[in-house]
């Protein structure tokens, strides 16, 4: 019996988890399939999981990470303590059911940018407050950064994008795009940043993806800083997925 696992989100049109996947799998000889779930809500989730005895994990994506934690059975203490879920683990004992909630965003995220960090990179704001920026949010704070959301409707705490000042900027030597901003097929769209801002000290990273170079990263690039697209954080939490989906199950 083929293993499989999958994709959940909506849409999904711009996603290369699933060619990468399927690829590895291929290369290591796996009887598996990783499948698309594109759900435009959650309410058929449960049945899909329970009535397809192969699926064995899911990765959750947009715009759901956050949204599918009353849903499981269970979920892991780091998940818990970020409060995004962006891979289940389905357990499957007798005629019993669980979907086990756990975050990988954090450990790809964060192996991602490490490499690129410098001493002046001190501060970061990060754009937006889905599920992926309460990943990264937690990974830079873990590193020791200091960092301020950005929201286009802020609440305590947060900054508007109004509130992007020349000392802000200039403070805040990291920018994460966590919003789909830009994402294909709406390539032409960016966070609203003072961009003319930017120097040649500051690092962007877009967790986007697809395209290769956002408009994001474009217009940061073209004032001298470092920039970053989300590939290799998609391929390092897709790893760690790997990882929780085949540790043992405790009974």
């Amino acid at each position: 019996m083929s293993r499989k696992f999958g994709l959940l989100g909506y849409p999904l049109q711009h996603s290369f988890s699933s060619a990468y996947h399927n690829e590895r799998f291929a290369r290591w000889g796996l009887d598996a399939v990783y499948e698309n779930y594109e759900l435009s809500d959650l309410s058929q989730l449960r049945s899909i999981v329970e009535c397809d005895k192969e699926l064995e994990g899911l990765n959750v994506t947009i715009p759901y990470k956050q949204s599918i934690i009353p849903l499981l059975d269970d979920i892991d203490a780091v998940a818990q303590a970020i409060g995004a879920v962006n891979v289940i683990r389905i357990e499957r004992l007798d005629d019993v059911v669980r979907m086990v909630g756990y975050n990988s965003d954090y450990i790809g995220f964060r192996n991602s940018i490490t490499p690129l960090l410098k001493p002046h990179h001190t501060h970061a704001l990060v754009l937006g407050t889905g599920g992926a920026a309460k990943a990264v949010c937690a990974a830079l704070s873990d590193m020791g950064i200091l960092v301020k959301r950005v929201s286009r409707t802020p609440r305590e705490g947060e900054l508007s994008y109004d509130n992007l000042t020349v000392g802000v900027i200039a403070q805040h030597t990291i920018i994460v795009n966590t919003t789909p901003l830009g994402m294909f097929p709406h390539v032409d769209a960016c966070a609203p940043i003072p961009y003319e801002l930017l120097t040649s000290r500051h690092l962007c990273y877009d967790v986007v993806y697809n395209p290769a170079t956002t408009l994001f990263m474009k217009r940061a690039s073209e004032q001298g800083a470092t920039v970053c697209n989300g590939l290799a954080m998609l391929y390092g939490q897709a790893d760690a997925a790997w990882d929780i989906w085949n540790k043992q199950m405790v009974k």
